[in-house]
């Protein structure tokens, strides 16, 4: 494996020249003071901007179709990394654009894509249910025909980014009396359609989330995705991409898998506890003076670079297991303090570790379970059987 820098070329250092300077003209202290305020991981200003300058068409192309590159791809997403550019929603949107592109007639995706790549249409994942758990395919929202429109009743949990879009990526329920798999179709729904309802709801980590109504929301049928009850065949894609099933290129220029973003800022905040815990305090003493200080965080370090090196769904697993893992050993290192949050006077870390505490546990269940993707492993990459959940037979009695 090769992990020598990149050169750039002229052209290229002239690209990050050129992020650099958008990045930090407009992803100010003030943006990123504002988005741990709301949870809302979106910035209307940023996003527009962006559409504005063609960065939002540049990522959605290939070098080949006036985007860009892949080095320059690479660059982009360090650069937002760096500057902690608020982009879960914009992360939902290419994925459901792609699904447009491909699936959707010929006016909704003239209604749509001009003005997602402009920045004004966002679009959003309304897949989990109240009562649905992982299994997206068990959906009870009933999408029931009448003529040219479809009327909707249901409701979807974690539609996140949903104050903040104007369509959502809906599954429904077209066909109660079919297996789960072919009883699905598709929708593009409009937000502002009569009869949707968006609450929000915070989570642990302080991001807002939100759980949205469906009271006899009427659609026409052109915001149907591919046909009538193959809605599975729409949603494969998609799901693909939010669980990380997709290889890694050759090139080595991409994630190698999903949460590495989290995963990085994980990294920070291990690097920043490894500072910390070799400065000497008042009495001449660093942390690391202890050995066991030293042992666990070298453990927590090892974990750390094992799981971001892991491909795939297994870099997802290893990842988010790993900030459960690390969290409570970074915060037990530096004692009490490490329990206040980003912005609270006194923080040790400046809230680091304990932010990462508390995203550990939403990260466990980003687009599925740890335990729906360790049963995935099992079952698609070691060849084990299915996991069997029924009730354990009763024994007879004599």
């Amino acid at each position: 494996m090769d992990f020598s820098l990149v050169e750039l070329s002229a052209e290229d250092a002239g690209f990050h020249d050129r992020v650099r300077k958008f990045l930090d003209t407009h992803v100010t202290e003030e943006v990123r003071r504002r988005d741990r305020e709301t949870g809302d991981n979106f910035d209307a200003g940023v996003h527009l901007a962006m559409g504005a300058e063609g960065w939002l068409t540049a990522e959605m192309n290939t070098g080949a179709d006036g985007g860009m590159t892949r080095v320059q791809r690479r660059i982009w997403d360090l650069e937002k990394r760096r500057v902690h550019v608020p982009w879960v929603t914009w992360g939902t949107t290419i994925i459901v654009a792609q699904s447009v592109e491909q699936f959707g007639s010929r006016e909704l995706r003239d209604e749509v894509l001009p003005r997602v790549l402009t920045g004004e249409v966002r679009l959003c994942l309304g897949y989990t249910e109240p009562e649905g758990g992982s299994d997206v395919a068990t959906c009870k929202t009933r999408a029931v025909r009448d003529g040219d429109q479809w009327v909707i009743n249901g409701a979807k949990m974690f539609t996140t980014g949903a104050h903040n879009c104007q369509y959502v990526f809906l599954i429904t329920n077209s066909d109660p009396e079919a297996r789960k798999h072919k009883s699905l179709t598709m929708f593009l729904v409009p937000l502002d359609t009569p009869g949707i309802e968006i609450q929000g709801i915070r989570t642990v980590d302080g991001d807002r989330t939100n759980i949205v109504y469906y009271s006899d929301v009427r659609v026409d049928d052109k915001y149907r995705l591919g046909e009538v009850n193959e809605g599975w065949r729409v949603l494969m894609e998609p799901l693909s991409v939010e669980h990380g099933v997709v290889d890694v290129a050759a090139d080595g220029l991409q994630d190698v898998s999903v949460l590495v973003h989290q995963g990085l800022v994980m990294a920070a905040s291990v690097d920043k506890v490894a500072a910390i815990t070799a400065r000497r305090g008042p009495d001449g003493r660093r942390l690391l003076d202890d050995g066991s200080v030293g042992y666990r965080l070298g453990r927590s370090i090892a974990r750390m670079e094992a799981a971001l090196s892991a491909p795939n769904m297994f870099g997802r697993v290893a990842i988010a297991q790993a900030m459960r893992d690390i969290a409570p050993e970074l915060m037990d290192i530096l004692g009490s303090a490490s329990a206040l949050p980003i912005d609270t006077d006194g923080a040790i870390d400046d809230g680091g570790a304990e932010y990462i505490y508390r995203w550990a546990a939403l990260c466990g269940i980003y687009g599925g379970t740890l335990e729906v993707f360790r049963n995935l492993i099992a079952q698609h990459v070691l060849g084990l059987g299915r996991p069997n959940y029924a009730a354990p037979a009763k024994s007879k009695t004599s």
